[in-house]
């Protein structure tokens, strides 16, 4: 069996200032260094064989952070920008409460949780799915086939999509799907690569 966690980022600085952040290389908030601390002490007893990340700090900083709490620092880790968060287009930088006030609470929300709606200039989940499920699939799928222990850092939407795939989830599920900062959810995997459980640690 196969051990597969997911770890969103910690709270970023545009995170704790409502705003959308993208590609954004922005650092994380001092709440999100202590998330990523915490999560590292919820992952203590597991032995990962390797992990994998997107290539902006905040996901970088948060799984650094992770490991060291969970003792382990001498794995291997590759970086990939398959896995960063979903490009907010026109978007990025601004403030989420003045952007719903501009365009619409339901306008926002349809940009931000949709699947197949793009915001201007953006991507949708849709396209952030089409470049992380394919990675998942060259890259993860076959240590997880393998029966290994394997974390990935990344961001809200890309691992949205992720889950979305994993756990066969329809467009109107995804839309509610919110995946909190500094979480560690873990997922145990058959040897076909199929879901048997999954729960927040």
């Amino acid at each position: 069996m196969a051990r597969l966690v997911l770890l969103r980022h910690g709270e970023s600085q545009w995170n704790l200032e409502n705003r959308f952040t993208g590609w954004v290389d922005v650092p994380l908030s001092p709440r999100g260094i202590q998330e990523a601390k915490n999560a590292g002490d919820k992952l203590r007893g597991f032995t990962f064989n390797r992990a994998f990340s997107s290539v902006l700090a905040r996901a970088n900083e948060t799984l650094r952070l992770a490991l060291e709490g969970s003792g382990q620092t001498n794995i291997p880790i590759e970086k990939d920008k398959a896995l960063n968060e979903r490009m907010y287009g026109e978007l990025q930088g601004l403030n989420k409460a003045e952007t719903a006030k501009k365009f619409g609470d339901d306008q926002v929300k349809i940009w931000r949780r949709s699947f197949d709606v793009r915001p201007p200039g953006g991507e949708s989940l849709k396209d952030t799915a089409e470049r992380v499920l394919p990675y998942y699939e060259s890259k993860i799928k076959p240590y997880v086939l393998k029966g290994e222990t394997i974390l990935i850092a990344a961001h809200g939407n890309s691992l949205r999509a992720l889950v979305m795939e994993l756990e066969q989830l329809s467009k109107e599920q995804v839309l509610e799907l919110n995946i909190p900062t500094g979480a560690p959810l873990l997922y145990e995997l058959d040897k076909n690569g199929k879901v048997l459980s999954h729960r927040y640690l």
